[in-house]
This record gives C-alpha cells, sequence and structure tokens, in this order.
C-alpha cells in the first residue's frame, strides 16, 4: 500500500496501552472484548476520512483481521473505547467484517504464545463506497491512491 505524502506528525496511540506493550485484558477475549480507546494527532491537510485496520500477523494460518473501520469522518480525532457490533456508527463510519466474519471489534484471542497486534489508520482523501460486508481486502483495494498518511499502534496480548 503506498502513501500519496508521508506526514511524520499523523500518529496514533492509545491512552490504555503504549507502543509495543501489553493491550490489556478487558480488550481481549480473556475479559469484555470490547474496542481499546485510540486518538490521533497530526493529520494531514484534505483529509475527506479515516480507515482503521487492526490485524495479527502472528496467527497461525496467517494475518488475522480483527478490527475494520473505515469513513470515520475526518473532524475525528478518536475511537471510543467499547465500540459495539454495529455496522453503521452514530457518526457515519461503518464497521467491516473481521477474520471471524463478523461485524466489529474482536479482541486478541491467541491461542498461544505471544502475539503483536497492529492497529493501522490511514487518512484518506476521500469516502469510501463499501458496505458493512467490506473485508480488510476489499478496504485496501477501495483505499488505493487515497492515502494521504498512514498511522501505526502496535500492542502485544498473551494469554495467562
Amino acid at each position: 500500500m503506498t502513501v500519496q505524502s508521508p506526514v511524520a506528525s499523523f500518529t496514533l496511540s492509545s491512552p490504555v496501552f503504549a507502543q509495543g506493550a501489553a493491550i490489556p485484558a478487558q480488550f481481549t477475549c480473556d475479559g469484555a472484548d470490547k474496542s481499546p480507546p485510540l486518538t490521533w494527532t497530526g493529520a494531514p491537510a484534505g483529509v475527506q476520512s479515516f480507515a482503521l485496520i487492526m490485524d495479527d500477523p502472528d496467527a497461525p494460518i496467517g494475518t488475522w483481521v480483527h478490527w475494520v473501520i473505515f469513513n470515520i469522518p475526518a473532524s475525528t480525532t478518536d475511537l471510543p473505547a467499547t465500540i459495539g457490533p454495529d455496522p453503521t456508527l452514530e457518526d457515519g463510519s461503518i464497521q467491516g467484517l473481521n477474520s471471524w466474519r463478523r461485524v466489529g471489534y474482536g479482541g486478541p484471542c491467541p491461542p498461544r504464545g505471544q502475539h503483536r497486534y497492529f492497529f493501522k489508520l490511514y487518512a484518506l482523501d476521500t469516502m469510501l463506497a463499501l458496505r458493512s460486508s467490506a473485508t480488510k481486502t476489499d478496504l485496501l483495494r477501495a483505499m488505493e491512491g487515497h492515502i494521504l498518511a498512514q498511522a501505526e499502534l502496535m500492542g502485544v496480548y498473551r494469554r495467562r
């Protein structure tokens, strides 16, 4: 995926875990399995929407997608904790399908060992014509040529 113009100041963070740190259990299958809060700053000019993909490249059967959400309004600078499984959120954001073939967030639940979970936020120059049945592959294809910047946050989780 090519980013048209890198923006060094575009950053993604969470108030509940730092870059490379453990994701708290409450945001995993061992807890409430609800999404963690995320915040971003430094979005480039010209943003029309944001999209977010959360995935686990350490899954035994290949990269496992935990969350797909797009058409997040350009004025948004955060996603609150515990976003439910609604296909369309109040602000118009649309949640796609995860690897469980369910709409919305599915928290970390590694079968063994510690896994890395990447939250990738994309600043886009358009709104996307996709439905809530969209997968990560659909989203990546639709974003091609529309990415102004990308920010990333990685957390880890190991089941006890």
